[in-house]
């Protein structure tokens, strides 16, 4: 592994593409024959009656699977659509990566209901089955349950690409990681540079045409009030902005704290405090998006913080900070192995 010292977050960089994905255990039907899933991530085939895609039920679900996705600094949708009536959904539309089946029948369904299947017509597939009596109860359901279509769709992306870290992924600085950290991260080939300092690591890919970072870095635990939003980014501000210099003298990294938000969620069924939001540079004109993850490691009664932060002006941020969130998701803490539940 090179290990040349890390340039500043300088220049108009883009983010690299990783391969493709390795999909879910295979299921029924084609699946069952090696079929795999195609599709670009984060696209979906929504099959429904066009008097329902047509009406107000149908652009409650367009709003919610293209709602922008929070922490950018421009509004990107959370999917790309593609809509195709019953009658035409044959052939290789069947062989999609995401599928959202629409049926509303009074003579089958006496309420709204939402479910899933993975691997129906082909290998790596996510189907989820959306049924209701009527228009209005499916509008009712939307709204009682809003986020749960482009959350479910959502984390099976993350999980197919952190299915991809977990198999192809940078041996020594793995290696370096569980040294420093006693921790694994699964981390691209790509990520070929690293920084490494007491309590802290930051790793890039480095290039002049496309850049993204990942930094580990660790503090003690002293209460629950750690996890807040003001306390994390307190600690960002801090341990970034001593480590991660800018382009000019005294200029260093920040969190934009308006324009950050804190998320508690439960990974590997303990919890874990999500902050997603936008880094800018002090002293410089750059920024960008960021997601991170902190964890408390109860052996050594510490926080563990992974985080990936891109730097792409100009170009939409959409799948770069996707595909760094899902090298979050790899994260195995001492104890742990494995791909967390959340994302399968």
């Amino acid at each position: 592994m090179k290990t040349p010292t890390l340039t500043p977050i300088i220049g108009f960089l883009l983010l690299a593409t990783f391969g493709s994905c390795q999909f879910f255990s295979s299921g029924s039907g084609a699946a069952s024959m090696g079929t795999n899933a195609t599709g670009m991530p984060y696209e979906i085939v929504v099959v429904a009656d066009q008097t329902v895609w047509n009406d107000a039920a149908g652009s409650k679900m367009k709003d919610e699977l293209l709602m922008a996705i929070p922490g950018l600094p421009q509004i990107e949708p959370s999917m790309r659509i593609t809509y195709v009536s019953p009658a035409d959904f044959n052939g290789m539309m069947t062989y999609v990566r995401n599928i959202l089946v629409v049926t509303v029948d009074e003579s089958k369904y006496t309420k709204a209901s939402f479910n899933t299947e993975r691997d129906k017509w082909a290998n790596g597939q996510a189907v989820v089955y959306f049924t209701a009596p009527d228009k209005p109860a499916l509008i009712d359901y939307l709204d009682q349950h809003q986020g749960q279509l482009v959350d479910y769709f959502t984390k099976k992306e993350l999980g197919r690409m952190a299915n991809v870290y977990r198999k192809t992924y940078n041996t020594p600085l793995l290696d370096k990681l569980k040294e420093k950290f006693d921790i694994a991260l699964y981390v691209p080939e790509s990520f070929d540079s690293y920084k490494d300092t007491t309590g802290f690591l930051w790793t890039s890919n480095n290039a002049n045409t496309g850049r993204m970072d990942i930094v580990v870095y660790t503090f003690p635990y002293t209460d629950a009030n750690t996890f807040t939003k003001k306390y994390l980014i307190a600690m960002r501000d801090s341990i970034l902005g001593a480590n991660i210099p800018g382009a000019f003298p005294h200029s260093y990294m920040a969190t934009d704290t308006l324009m950050t938000m804190y998320t508690p969620v439960t990974l590997r069924g303990k919890y874990c405090g999500v902050l997603r939001g936008l880094w800018q540079m002090e002293g410089d004109m750059m920024g960008g998006p960021f997601v991170s993850h902190a964890r408390l490691d109860e052996t050594r009664n510490r926080i563990v913080v992974t985080e990936g932060f891109v730097f792409s002006p100009e170009t939409d941020k959409r799948n770069y900070i996707r595909r760094l969130e899902a090298v979050l998701y790899t994260l195995c803490l001492p104890g742990e192995s494995g791909l967390p539940q959340e994302t399968l």
